[in-house]
């Protein structure tokens, strides 16, 4: 990596993150669903769900499972269906499935969610500006969050709630601080060219966030804290960076320079 490119890792280690200038703007609810996919009726537009309904058939016959396995219903889930929807929200779009028509569940489960990453990475497709995520959901899987539409029958299975949330901003915005402190910590190690303890280090600080959100959504639903600090920390950017750590960091320890 040239000197360019170390100067720009350490553009991102100045100081550290102020919690009050942590943006948490794009947690207040709307009074309205995004008008881009919703009609006044709240059905989503026709074109958005012909085009959503083709991704997510096409997306499943490309899997090659087994014929017998048959989709369940296909939904967009997410904050694009509820009314905490902002300009940076992903089209969630879940393709359900029952796990347990699967053989050999433990090596198709990975094979899906791998197949789900990489689809992810590798695509950028916009449905009136909003990226398409695509993620196979069992059936029977706990699944948390304020709104669903079913695309197949083209209504809801879960209306979201339009009210005033009580939200503590500042908890919030003290721990995605304090993580996103973390996070410039591992850039720190990169840019010094300490790739195997960034690359631990951004490793820990995922699967610390993972068992993070996780808890929140169980113990108080999408409106925890921790759901609230990990949505800051992706519509900052950070859950960017830190993506970029691990793999740079990865990408550079494997290498072999001149």
């Amino acid at each position: 990596m040239n000197s360019n490119n170390w100067n720009t890792w350490r553009t991102y280690l100045e100081e550290l993150a102020d919690p009050q200038s942590v943006d948490t703007s794009t947690l207040l609810s709307k009074t309205s669903l995004s008008e881009d996919i919703w009609t006044k009726n709240e059905q989503l537009k026709p074109e958005i769900l012909q085009a959503a309904l083709r991704i997510a058939q096409e997306y499943f016959q490309d899997l090659e499972l087994d014929p017998n396995i048959k989709i369940k219903d296909i939904t967009l889930t997410g904050s694009l269906a509820s009314y905490n929807w902002s300009d940076m929200s992903d089209f969630d779009l879940h393709i359900l499935i029952d796990f347990n028509e699967l053989t050999n569940r433990d090596l198709l489960e990975d094979y899906l969610r791998q197949k789900s990453r990489i689809w992810n990475i590798t695509h950028k497709i916009l449905l009136k500006g909003y990226e398409v995520e695509i993620y196979v959901q069992d059936t029977n899987e706990p699944h948390y969050t304020a709104g669903e539409y079913s695309l197949m029958n083209n209504r809801w299975n879960k209306r979201p709630f339009l009210g005033k949330m009580n939200i503590d901003y500042q908890t919030v915005k003290q721990k995605a601080a304090k993580i996103m402190d973390e996070i410039d910590d591992a850039y720190d190690l990169f840019a010094e060219k300490d790739f195997l303890e960034a690359k631990e280090a951004g490793d820990a600080i995922m699967e610390r966030l993972r068992r993070y959100r996780k808890a929140g959504l169980e113990s108080g639903g999408i409106y925890s804290i921790e759901n609230l600090v990990f949505k800051v920390l992706r519509r900052n950017n950070y859950l960017e960076k830190l993506s970029n750590v691990r793999t740079n960091s990865y990408d550079s320890l494997m290498g072999v320079n001149q």
